[in-house]
Protein backbone atom coordinates (compact mmCIF):
# COMPACT_ATOMS: atom_id res chain seq x y z
CA UNK A 1 0.00 0.00 0.00
CA UNK A 2 1.50 3.34 -1.37
CA UNK A 3 0.09 6.65 0.38
CA UNK A 4 -0.51 9.74 -1.39
CA UNK A 5 2.34 11.00 -1.00
CA UNK A 6 4.55 7.80 -0.45
CA UNK A 7 6.79 8.92 1.91
CA UNK A 8 9.10 6.60 4.70
CA UNK A 9 7.43 5.30 7.44
CA UNK A 10 8.78 6.22 10.69
CA UNK A 11 6.19 5.13 13.16
CA UNK A 12 2.86 2.50 12.93
CA UNK A 13 0.01 3.36 15.01
CA UNK A 14 -1.61 1.28 16.29
CA UNK A 15 -5.89 1.82 16.32
CA UNK A 16 -6.16 -0.83 19.41
CA UNK A 17 -9.08 -0.12 21.09
CA UNK A 18 -9.36 3.79 20.54
CA UNK A 19 -12.81 3.32 18.73
CA UNK A 20 -14.13 1.86 22.08
CA UNK A 21 -13.26 5.44 24.36
CA UNK A 22 -15.91 4.13 26.72
CA UNK A 23 -14.04 1.18 27.62
CA UNK A 24 -10.65 2.17 27.71
CA UNK A 25 -10.91 2.55 31.38
CA UNK A 26 -12.23 -0.12 32.18
CA UNK A 27 -10.18 -2.34 30.10
CA UNK A 28 -6.81 -0.86 31.15
CA UNK A 29 -7.62 -1.75 35.16
CA UNK A 30 -9.00 -5.43 34.09
CA UNK A 31 -5.84 -6.02 31.35
CA UNK A 32 -3.45 -4.80 34.16
CA UNK A 33 -5.38 -7.19 36.81
CA UNK A 34 -4.58 -10.43 34.74
CA UNK A 35 -0.99 -9.20 33.87
CA UNK A 36 -0.17 -8.59 37.56
CA UNK A 37 -1.83 -11.93 38.44
CA UNK A 38 -0.27 -13.98 35.32
CA UNK A 39 3.35 -12.44 36.51
CA UNK A 40 2.44 -13.37 40.17
CA UNK A 41 1.58 -16.55 39.28
CA UNK A 42 3.92 -17.66 36.80
CA UNK A 43 6.69 -16.41 39.32
CA UNK A 44 5.45 -18.15 41.68
CA UNK A 45 6.04 -21.51 39.80
CA UNK A 46 9.56 -20.86 39.01
CA UNK A 47 10.46 -20.20 42.12
CA UNK A 48 8.39 -23.15 43.94
CA UNK A 49 9.83 -25.56 41.13
CA UNK A 50 13.96 -24.29 42.12
CA UNK A 51 13.11 -24.22 45.82
CA UNK A 52 11.30 -27.42 46.27
CA UNK A 53 13.41 -30.44 46.08
CA UNK A 54 10.29 -32.89 45.50
CA UNK A 55 9.51 -30.46 42.13
CA UNK A 56 13.09 -31.46 40.62
CA UNK A 57 11.41 -33.92 38.43
CA UNK A 58 11.73 -33.22 34.64
CA UNK A 59 8.03 -32.77 34.27
CA UNK A 60 8.47 -29.40 36.53
CA UNK A 61 11.36 -28.70 34.83
CA UNK A 62 9.79 -28.05 31.83
CA UNK A 63 7.14 -26.40 33.66
CA UNK A 64 9.41 -23.55 35.14
CA UNK A 65 10.59 -22.75 31.63
CA UNK A 66 7.06 -23.19 30.47
CA UNK A 67 6.15 -20.51 33.23
CA UNK A 68 9.71 -18.32 32.62
CA UNK A 69 8.65 -17.93 28.94
CA UNK A 70 4.74 -17.34 29.60
CA UNK A 71 6.14 -13.96 31.67
CA UNK A 72 8.14 -13.25 28.76
CA UNK A 73 5.84 -13.70 26.21
CA UNK A 74 2.79 -12.06 28.00
CA UNK A 75 5.64 -8.56 28.65
CA UNK A 76 6.41 -8.42 25.41
CA UNK A 77 2.94 -7.18 24.53
CA UNK A 78 0.99 -6.17 27.55
CA UNK A 79 3.30 -2.93 29.28
CA UNK A 80 3.17 -1.28 25.54
CA UNK A 81 -0.67 -2.25 25.17
CA UNK A 82 -1.51 -0.41 28.76
CA UNK A 83 0.18 2.67 27.59
CA UNK A 84 -1.82 3.13 24.44
CA UNK A 85 -4.51 2.40 26.15
CA UNK A 86 -4.08 5.63 27.79
CA UNK A 87 -2.71 7.70 25.30
CA UNK A 88 -5.04 9.68 22.80
CA UNK A 89 -2.63 8.95 19.56
CA UNK A 90 -0.58 5.65 20.20
CA UNK A 91 1.91 5.01 18.04
CA UNK A 92 4.83 2.89 18.06
CA UNK A 93 8.31 3.17 16.28
CA UNK A 94 9.17 1.52 13.33
CA UNK A 95 12.24 -0.41 15.52
CA UNK A 96 10.39 -1.36 18.40
CA UNK A 97 6.86 -2.44 16.01
CA UNK A 98 9.66 -5.35 14.39
CA UNK A 99 11.32 -5.91 17.60
CA UNK A 100 7.99 -6.51 19.44
CA UNK A 101 6.90 -8.75 16.42
CA UNK A 102 10.60 -10.32 16.45
CA UNK A 103 9.71 -11.24 20.32
CA UNK A 104 6.26 -12.66 20.08
CA UNK A 105 7.26 -14.91 17.14
CA UNK A 106 10.12 -16.03 19.66
CA UNK A 107 8.24 -16.71 22.90
CA UNK A 108 5.44 -17.75 21.19
CA UNK A 109 6.95 -20.67 19.12
CA UNK A 110 9.31 -21.73 22.34
CA UNK A 111 5.81 -22.05 24.59
CA UNK A 112 4.78 -24.45 21.50
CA UNK A 113 8.01 -26.55 21.86
CA UNK A 114 8.35 -26.64 25.45
CA UNK A 115 5.01 -27.96 25.51
CA UNK A 116 5.67 -30.97 22.74
CA UNK A 117 8.78 -31.54 25.45
CA UNK A 118 6.12 -31.92 28.36
CA UNK A 119 3.78 -34.31 26.22
CA UNK A 120 6.93 -36.23 25.69
CA UNK A 121 7.80 -36.60 29.09
CA UNK A 122 4.02 -37.96 29.82
CA UNK A 123 4.33 -40.19 27.39
CA UNK A 124 7.44 -41.48 28.63
CA UNK A 125 6.28 -41.77 32.16
CA UNK A 126 2.83 -43.36 31.26
CA UNK A 127 3.76 -45.64 28.46
CA UNK A 128 7.09 -46.32 29.12
CA UNK A 129 7.63 -46.08 32.72
CA UNK A 130 10.42 -48.36 33.19
CA UNK A 131 12.93 -46.69 30.71
CA UNK A 132 11.62 -43.13 32.04
CA UNK A 133 14.52 -42.58 34.05
CA UNK A 134 16.92 -43.28 31.14
CA UNK A 135 14.58 -41.45 28.65
CA UNK A 136 14.16 -38.55 30.81
CA UNK A 137 17.91 -37.65 32.16
CA UNK A 138 19.08 -34.51 32.96
CA UNK A 139 21.04 -34.61 29.86
CA UNK A 140 18.13 -35.21 27.59
CA UNK A 141 16.17 -32.29 29.35
CA UNK A 142 18.42 -29.77 28.96
CA UNK A 143 18.39 -30.80 25.37
CA UNK A 144 15.09 -30.52 24.60
CA UNK A 145 14.78 -27.26 26.37
CA UNK A 146 17.57 -25.72 24.78
CA UNK A 147 15.92 -26.93 21.39
CA UNK A 148 13.22 -25.39 21.80
CA UNK A 149 14.56 -21.96 22.68
CA UNK A 150 16.67 -22.27 19.59
CA UNK A 151 13.31 -22.92 17.27
CA UNK A 152 12.33 -19.85 18.90
CA UNK A 153 15.15 -17.89 17.97
CA UNK A 154 15.37 -19.41 14.59
CA UNK A 155 11.32 -18.09 14.26
CA UNK A 156 11.91 -14.64 15.26
CA UNK A 157 15.03 -14.73 13.38
CA UNK A 158 13.09 -15.98 10.22
CA UNK A 159 9.85 -13.20 10.40
CA UNK A 160 13.06 -10.41 11.31
CA UNK A 161 14.63 -10.85 7.69
CA UNK A 162 11.19 -11.50 6.06
CA UNK A 163 9.49 -8.11 7.06
CA UNK A 164 12.65 -6.39 8.44
CA UNK A 165 13.92 -5.43 4.90
CA UNK A 166 10.59 -4.44 2.83
CA UNK A 167 10.04 -0.90 2.31
CA UNK A 168 7.13 0.39 4.04
CA UNK A 169 5.65 3.98 2.27
CA UNK A 170 2.17 5.82 2.94
CA UNK A 171 0.07 3.92 4.73
CA UNK A 172 0.98 3.25 8.25
CA UNK A 173 -2.26 2.33 10.29
CA UNK A 174 -2.76 -1.17 12.30
CA UNK A 175 -6.10 -1.69 13.49
CA UNK A 176 -4.87 -4.00 16.50
CA UNK A 177 -3.08 -3.04 19.65
CA UNK A 178 0.15 -5.11 18.84
CA UNK A 179 2.38 -5.64 15.73
CA UNK A 180 0.80 -8.62 14.66
CA UNK A 181 2.84 -10.25 11.65
CA UNK A 182 0.33 -10.29 9.02
CA UNK A 183 -1.03 -6.89 9.31
CA UNK A 184 2.68 -5.26 9.32
CA UNK A 185 2.79 -7.46 5.98
CA UNK A 186 -0.03 -6.25 3.98
CA UNK A 187 1.11 -2.33 4.88
CA UNK A 188 4.33 -3.06 2.69
CA UNK A 189 4.86 -1.28 -0.61
CA UNK A 190 6.30 -4.10 -2.47
CA UNK A 191 5.27 -7.62 -2.96
CA UNK A 192 5.37 -9.77 0.10
CA UNK A 193 5.33 -13.60 -1.14
CA UNK A 194 9.05 -13.78 0.65
CA UNK A 195 7.64 -12.50 3.94
CA UNK A 196 4.20 -14.79 3.13
CA UNK A 197 6.25 -17.74 2.75
CA UNK A 198 8.92 -17.53 5.32
CA UNK A 199 5.72 -16.80 8.23
CA UNK A 200 4.25 -20.40 6.45
CA UNK A 201 7.09 -22.16 6.72
CA UNK A 202 7.77 -20.74 10.49
CA UNK A 203 4.23 -22.00 11.25
CA UNK A 204 4.53 -25.48 9.61
CA UNK A 205 7.72 -25.88 10.97
CA UNK A 206 7.67 -24.81 14.59
CA UNK A 207 3.38 -24.89 15.39
CA UNK A 208 1.85 -27.01 13.88
CA UNK A 209 4.98 -29.71 13.58
CA UNK A 210 5.26 -29.48 17.52
CA UNK A 211 1.07 -29.67 17.68
CA UNK A 212 1.14 -32.91 15.54
CA UNK A 213 3.99 -34.56 18.17
CA UNK A 214 1.53 -33.22 20.92
CA UNK A 215 -0.84 -35.34 19.36
CA UNK A 216 0.79 -38.15 18.79
CA UNK A 217 1.73 -38.65 22.01
CA UNK A 218 -1.51 -38.17 23.53
CA UNK A 219 -2.93 -40.62 21.11
CA UNK A 220 -0.37 -43.66 23.08
CA UNK A 221 -1.19 -42.14 26.06
CA UNK A 222 -5.03 -43.05 25.57
CA UNK A 223 -4.55 -46.26 24.21
CA UNK A 224 -2.23 -47.08 27.39
CA UNK A 225 -4.60 -45.53 29.70
CA UNK A 226 -7.33 -47.51 28.05
CA UNK A 227 -5.54 -50.54 28.28
CA UNK A 228 -5.32 -50.84 32.21
CA UNK A 229 -7.78 -52.69 34.04
CA UNK A 230 -9.75 -50.98 36.09
CA UNK A 231 -11.69 -47.05 36.15
CA UNK A 232 -8.74 -46.19 39.66
CA UNK A 233 -6.13 -47.08 37.45
CA UNK A 234 -7.18 -44.95 34.31
CA UNK A 235 -8.05 -42.58 36.70
CA UNK A 236 -4.78 -41.51 38.12
CA UNK A 237 -2.93 -42.14 34.94
CA UNK A 238 -5.05 -39.53 33.06
CA UNK A 239 -4.94 -37.48 36.34
CA UNK A 240 -1.29 -37.09 35.40
CA UNK A 241 -1.47 -35.38 32.32
CA UNK A 242 -4.67 -34.00 32.56
CA UNK A 243 -3.17 -30.29 33.68
CA UNK A 244 -0.86 -30.38 30.58
CA UNK A 245 -3.52 -31.76 28.12
CA UNK A 246 -5.71 -28.50 29.43
CA UNK A 247 -3.02 -25.89 28.85
CA UNK A 248 -2.24 -27.56 25.40
CA UNK A 249 -6.30 -26.89 24.56
CA UNK A 250 -5.85 -23.60 25.75
CA UNK A 251 -2.98 -22.61 23.81
CA UNK A 252 -3.23 -24.16 20.56
CA UNK A 253 -7.16 -23.40 20.81
CA UNK A 254 -6.94 -19.75 21.19
CA UNK A 255 -3.80 -19.49 18.61
CA UNK A 256 -5.91 -21.95 16.02
CA UNK A 257 -9.35 -19.49 16.48
CA UNK A 258 -7.08 -16.39 16.18
CA UNK A 259 -5.46 -17.25 13.30
CA UNK A 260 -6.42 -20.29 11.39
CA UNK A 261 -10.35 -19.19 11.01
CA UNK A 262 -11.37 -17.68 7.38
CA UNK A 263 -11.03 -14.03 7.08
CA UNK A 264 -14.42 -13.62 5.74
CA UNK A 265 -17.19 -12.00 8.16
CA UNK A 266 -14.34 -11.34 10.84
CA UNK A 267 -14.19 -7.96 12.02
CA UNK A 268 -10.30 -6.19 13.29
CA UNK A 269 -12.55 -5.57 17.38
CA UNK A 270 -13.21 -9.35 16.96
CA UNK A 271 -9.70 -10.15 16.26
CA UNK A 272 -8.30 -7.92 18.75
CA UNK A 273 -10.55 -9.11 21.32
CA UNK A 274 -9.67 -13.06 20.57
CA UNK A 275 -5.90 -11.99 20.80
CA UNK A 276 -6.18 -10.62 24.37
CA UNK A 277 -7.39 -14.08 25.11
CA UNK A 278 -3.89 -15.62 23.77
CA UNK A 279 -1.51 -12.89 24.92
CA UNK A 280 -2.92 -11.58 28.21
CA UNK A 281 -5.57 -14.25 29.52
CA UNK A 282 -4.37 -17.41 28.54
CA UNK A 283 -0.74 -16.69 30.22
CA UNK A 284 -2.73 -16.56 33.78
CA UNK A 285 -4.29 -19.79 33.67
CA UNK A 286 -1.34 -21.55 33.65
CA UNK A 287 -0.28 -20.93 37.28
CA UNK A 288 -4.16 -22.05 38.36
CA UNK A 289 -4.15 -25.03 36.36
CA UNK A 290 -0.72 -26.56 38.06
CA UNK A 291 -1.55 -25.14 41.51
CA UNK A 292 -5.27 -25.86 42.03
CA UNK A 293 -5.37 -29.23 40.37
CA UNK A 294 -2.03 -30.46 41.18
CA UNK A 295 -1.35 -31.74 45.21
CA UNK A 296 2.79 -31.60 44.73
CA UNK A 297 2.29 -27.96 43.64
CA UNK A 298 0.13 -27.21 46.29
CA UNK A 299 2.39 -29.19 48.86
CA UNK A 300 5.31 -27.54 47.93
CA UNK A 301 3.59 -23.95 48.47
CA UNK A 302 2.99 -24.79 52.08
CA UNK A 303 6.24 -26.31 52.45
CA UNK A 304 7.61 -22.47 51.41
CA UNK A 305 5.17 -20.93 53.01
CA UNK A 306 5.87 -22.88 56.71
CA UNK A 307 9.56 -22.44 55.85
CA UNK A 308 9.90 -18.26 55.57
CA UNK A 309 6.24 -16.90 56.47
CA UNK A 310 5.73 -18.93 59.69
CA UNK A 311 8.48 -20.61 61.09
CA UNK A 312 10.18 -18.58 64.55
Amino acid sequence: MVGDNGTAVTEFILLGFSGFCSLQGPLFWGVLCIYLVALLGNSLIVVLTLADPALHSPMYFFLRHFSLVEILYTTTVVPRMLVDLLSSHPTIPLASCFTQLCFFSFFGVTECCLLTAMAYDRYAAICRPLHYTTLMNQGACNSMVGASYLMGIITGTTHSICIFTLPFHGANTIHHYMCDIMLVLRLATVSTFRGEVGNLAATISFVLTPFLLIMASYACILATILGVTTSQGRLKLFSTCSSHLFVVILFFGTGTVAYLRPEAGSSPDTDQIISIFYTVVTPMFNPFVYTLRNKEVTGAMRRLMTRYLWSP
